[in-house]
């Protein structure tokens, strides 16, 4: 497979992506397949180890069989092959992509959902940390529990439909961690309208901050925020 030189794959990333005919639940010890489908593939993930290879978990989708009538309807495999596109597009961007890209990417996102101001705060919690530190001018809140009591406060003052305004990133690696630590320096400015009941008195609102994230960043391109730091800009 490598010929004599037994290095010419070192290094490179080695992925898997295929469609499965058979539902999930026959790849399981007590389904007709009997075995899962990363199972199936440990000679595959061998070959890879015994190159050098960096080998990622595979990209499958099941039920990709059509029979007229009997198996499937064609707009439902169809559905089925644009995702299975759609999550090997994300896995090759995760592997390839820089991580300045994916934690601005996030950035953006995160500051998008924060105008929307939504009810039910779990987009953000799942990107916290569980013991996750807040330093806000309201004071310092630790882990899930401490970012709710905060959000509670911002969705009592500031109504939704606010603009983040993302002004300027910088992303700097943070100590020896193979690359899987950043330190993201923001300069946000924040419209927003208050309401009337409210410490701002239905105040409009046009404050700049500085804020500093301690963030890590997994092998599936996930963001994880360890330390959240936000300080007002003073107009001095």
């Amino acid at each position: 497979m490598i010929g004599s030189d037994k290095t010419v794959l070192e290094g490179k990333d080695f992925i898997l992506s295929f469609t499965i005919g058979g539902p999930e639940e026959s790849y399981d010890p007590l389904g007709y397949n009997h075995f899962t489908v990363e199972q199936f593939m440990y000679p595959l993930q061998q070959t890879a180890y015994l190159a050098g290879m960096v080998y990622h978990k595979p990209v499958y989708s099941h039920r990709m069989v059509y029979i007229p009538g009997v198996y499937n309807t064609q707009d439902e495999v169809e559905g089925r092959a644009r995702a299975h596109a759609d999550k090997l597009m994300a896995q090759i961007e995760t592997i390839t992509g820089p991580a300045d890209n994916k934690i601005q990417k996030f950035v953006a996102n995160w500051f998008a959902e924060f105008d929307k101001l939504p009810e039910v705060n779990a987009f953000f919690t799942e990107f916290l940390a569980d013991d996750v530190n807040i330093t806000m001018p309201e004071g310092t809140f630790i882990g899930h529990e401490g970012f709710r009591d905060w959000y509670a406060i911002a969705r009592a003052t500031f109504k939704p439909g606010c603009d983040h305004q993302v002004e300027q990133v910088e992303i700097k690696p943070q100590g020896d961690t193979q690359g899987y630590l950043y330190q993201v320096e923001l300069r946000i400015r924040l419209q927003s309208e208050s309401f009337a009941e409210s410490a701002l008195k239905g105040e409009s609102v046009n404050l700049l901050v500085n804020e500093t994230w301690s963030v890590s960043l997994d092998d599936n391109g996930k963001v994880t925020i360890h330390d959240y730091l936000v300080e007002p800009v003073s107009n001095d």
